[in-house]
């Protein structure tokens, strides 16, 4: 089964030439593949076997890379945190804050400079990860995706963007990490360490690979928030378009092994009560609970819907003008930043992380409230100690630039890792008031718009997330203070402003819809987070895609939507497929397969032999043409000829009647020669065409009828297989006969996987330029195809639901007239093409 696109490195006309398209195929000849061939139920077992214990170990790997970051993420935040705190309580009495604000000007400067590094190291470690990961899933490949040096300066330069206080959060790369671990694991090698290698003979095909990558995926998503089923959705939802129970199972629990293996570790860290499982991710939200002494508060009502519906269409709003903004600063890094020296990259990061840091200590000092704090509550010099709340929540009040007894609250949302900030949000009773929720969302707003698309990893969840709290709270407290509602739980408000900023600027709904409710641990949320998340969704989708789509599109990745809009169906596929072919012959001269691979960057060709009137004139000038002749009238089937073969196998049958009646048969139908039968079949309205040879390139002399004269199609091959069959001398010469050249076995054919010899690099002067390769072997001779009049409705869901990279367009009598690949599928290309339709009607 196939997870999605499988469409290899993007043939005919990609528009892009960095990005790859997945490649799924290999040689399926009978003969030849041993994976079908010898694998019988005890190896098939084996093979099952060892794919669970590799889904368990990328789980555990996973969880290991969350523990690592998030460890040092508060060792170093807590380190930073405390050498400021003190520094603003000493300077508040002696008048010296700017010293204050330099030490933490200095410490955020210092580790987003160590994250730009990591980037210029490995420029795909930027940002969240999740877009390039959506484009893995889809088929796309983008390079350097799946790499060790990837997630070693992902894991890194996220911890130092954190500890920087830049606004971005470390969920989104860990979804990130975990699909680099699925994708390198199973394969016992690595680019970066190429002299460690293990002859590991399993897993090795683009279709197990793409596996472990969901798998992966999904287990960054149960280690960030501890939702395991959340985690399984979010692989389904954000890119895969075909789905199995097998590998539904596989995934999920991949993802629970994630989740324990740093809920294990955390909790035995943190508490010292091994084995108690008290934390399952990164991110938790903690028990919402009303007081027990106030009898009218309630987590939500039906009259709490109404607000709920409102406040989705609000986020929505919010999440497209967030969308629209992040658009326009994408473009212009790529047109004003990108091209420029990789210095000016660190420059941009250390703008914003100075911009940043600045705003948080002035308007902590400037506009935050000292707010009055129980006197049976207070704790120390900066903590309010409420009853039924969590340690976390309790100790993270923040009394800077306040007296006594008071705490200020735009510091205790902006001098916190964003994780305590949410907590207090969600769970803290002591109110923030309108304004200070009002400067902070969009103070908050605004930099966390500015910091996604910097040369930093850096995730949104946790942002989006904080965002939309503030926003939520905010109305939590207009509803009670001027409105009269006392029922209303500000917890809730708060969770359900979250879940609608972040689903209009992610546009996720299924998947976010679960790891909400797993994060609360509360299945009565189910509800309101679901209408939440839908309304966000419409109301965003009407003015754009969600952020993730728009980075996509802005890199120009052919990604192709889950179905085509309804006016599509006016097309046909021969409306939108490629009628220029380079196409390669059963028996091929090496010097043509060299021109081909080196003048052209396609990743399949079509296996085709020429319509003639002359054939047998042609077999008896020349050997290879002889041999291409013959092997196309081998593979012709004729009714007749497929009934003379049935009619013969029954003469064996015990059963005289069925005997006589064939014998009878035979005798009053005479069936004519298999020559004549073929020469009928081969007999065209078409013109004879000139005697060409298949190691001749076409000419600019030729006619149209001459370079698009009638193909016969036999099959599929690929370019890493050519290129494998040349490196490994796979060829006989002209005067032996095609048997005589050796065979591959699959295993020898993928030995090379995933990096395959490039024909660049292959020495020519070992190659006999008059040798001839013999492919049938080793293409794919039963593709999936289409007729041309096929809507292009049933040729999208054919292409994205079997997985396929190459779809040929064959007639009616079984002649290749053009290949679809991803790009004719594209909403662009199909709006083009529908342009042009309706302007020749």
């Amino acid at each position: 089964t196939i997870l999605g696109e499988t469409h290899e490195e993007e043939d005919e006309i990609l528009p892009r030439k960095d990005y790859e398209s997945l490649d799924y195929d290999r040689c399926i000849n009978d003969p030849y593949l041993e994976v079908l061939e010898s694998m019988d139920n005890k190896k098939a077992q084996r093979y099952e076997a060892v794919k669970w214990v590799m889904v368990f170990a990328i789980g555990v790997c996973t969880g290991l890379v969350g523990l690592f970051v998030d460890f040092f993420v508060r060792l170093f935040t807590q380190l930073k945190f405390r050498v400021v705190q003190s520094s603003v309580e000493e300077c508040t009495e002696k008048g010296c804050l700017a010293l204050s604000l330099l030490e933490l000007l200095g410490f955020n400067l210092t580790f987003v400079f160590l994250a730009s590094l990591l980037v210029l190291i490995q420029p795909v470690a930027a940002g969240s990860g999740i877009p390039e990961i959506k484009c893995y899933l889809n088929g796309v490949k983008v390079p350097g995706v799946v790499r060790l040096r990837t997630v070693v300066c992902k894991a890194m330069g996220v911890l130092f963007s954190v500890a920087g206080g830049l606004f971005v959060g470390k969920e989104g790369p860990m979804i990130h990490s975990g699909a680099v671990v699925g994708a390198g694991l199973p394969q016992f090698q690595s680019i970066s360490l190429r002299k460690i290698h293990f002859n590991f003979p399993y897993f090795r095909s683009d279709r197990d690979k793409r596996d472990f990558v969901s798998a992966g995926a999904a287990a960054g998503v149960a280690a960030a928030f501890g939702a395991p089923i959340g985690g399984t959705l979010f692989s389904l939802e954000e890119g895969s378009s075909f789905w199995n129970q097998g590998l539904t199972w596989k995934v999920l629990f991949c993802s629970m092994a994630a989740t324990f293996t740093l809920n294990f570790f955390r909790s035995g860290i943190q508490f010292g009560s091994w084995g108690s499982f008290q934390l399952p991710g990164l991110l938790n939200f903690g028990e919402f609970k009303c007081s027990e002494s106030d009898k009218k508060c309630h987590l939500w009502t039906a009259v709490d819907l109404g607000f709920f519906i409102l406040m989705g269409i609000v986020g929505g709003l919010l999440g497209a003008t967030f969308n629209c903004l992040n658009k326009r600063l994408a473009k212009y890094r790529m047109r004003n930043v990108h091209p420029k020296p990789k210095l000016v990259r660190v420059l941009e990061s250390l703008l914003v992380s100075l911009t940043t840091t600045v705003v948080v200590f002035v308007a902590s000092m400037v506009l935050g409230e000292c707010r009055q704090m129980s006197p049976t509550s207070h704790s120390g010099n900066d903590t309010l100690s409420l009853q039924g709340m969590s340690e976390d929540v309790n100790s993270s009040i923040k009394t800077f630039f306040c007296p006594n007894e008071t705490y200020n609250d735009m510091a205790t949302l902006f001098f916190n890792p964003q994780e305590s900030a949410i907590l207090q949000l969600f769970h803290q009773d002591g109110t923030f008031s309108p304004v200070t929720l009002s400067l902070f969302f969009l103070l908050y707003f605004l930099l966390s718009c500015w910091t996604y698309g910097i040369s930093v990893p850096s995730g949104l969840f946790v942002p989006s997330l904080l965002c939309g709290a503030a926003f939520g709270r905010l109305v939590a407290n207009l509803l009670k203070s001027y409105i009269g509602l006392d029922h209303i739980y500000s917890g809730t408000f708060a969770l359900i402003g979250a879940a609608a900023f972040l689903g209009g600027v992610v546009r996720m709904t299924i998947s976010l819809t679960v790891i909400l409710i797993e994060s609360t641990n509360e299945i009565t949320y189910g509800l309101p987070i679901m209408i939440t998340l839908m309304v966000a969704k419409w109301t965003g989708d009407f003015f754009n895609k969600g952020i993730y789509d728009i980075h996509v599109n802005l890199r120009g990745v052919p990604l192709l939507e889950w179905e085509t809009e309804v006016e599509m169906d006016k097309l046909r596929a021969s409306d939108i497929m490629e009628p220029n072919l380079t196409y390669v012959y059963p028996h091929t001269r090496i010097q043509s397969l060299v021109s081909i691979l080196r003048t052209t960057v396609h990743h399949a060709f079509p296996v085709v032999t020429e319509n003639r009137g002359n054939e047998r004139e042609f077999m008896k000038g020349n050997q290879l043409i002889s041999n291409n002749i013959k092997f196309k009238k081998s593979s012709i089937l004729t009714r007749a000829g497929e009934q003379r073969k049935r009619s013969q196998s029954m003469k064996s049958y015990p059963s005289s009647e069925l005997r006589n009646m064939c014998d009878e048969h035979i005798a009053t139908e005479e069936p004519p020669e298999k020559e004549d039968l073929l020469q009928q079949m081969l007999e065209r309205r078409y013109t004879p065409y000139p005697n060409l040879y298949p190691d001749q390139s076409p000419s600019e002399e030729w006619t149209m009828e001459e370079r698009f004269r009638p193909l016969t199609f036999h099959g599929l091959i690929l370019r890493s297989q050519l290129v494998t069959l040349l490196v490994r001398g796979v060829c006989y010469s002209e005067s032996q006969s095609s048997a005589s050249q050796p065979r591959l076995s699959h295993a020898e054919m993928s030995e090379d996987y995933p990096r395959y010899p490039d024909i660049h690099d292959l020495d020519l002067t070992l190659l006999n330029p008059r040798m001839i390769v013999d492919v049938t072997p080793y293409m794919n001779p039963s593709p999936f195809a289409v007729s041309p009049n096929t809507h292009v409705s049933q040729v999208f869901n054919l292409f994205r639901t079997m997985g396929l990279r190459h779809l040929p367009v064959v007639n009616a009598v079984g002649e290749i007239v053009g290949i679809i690949t991803r790009h004719n599928l594209t909403h662009e290309f199909l709006q083009a093409r529908l342009r042009q339709h309706y302007q020749t009607i």
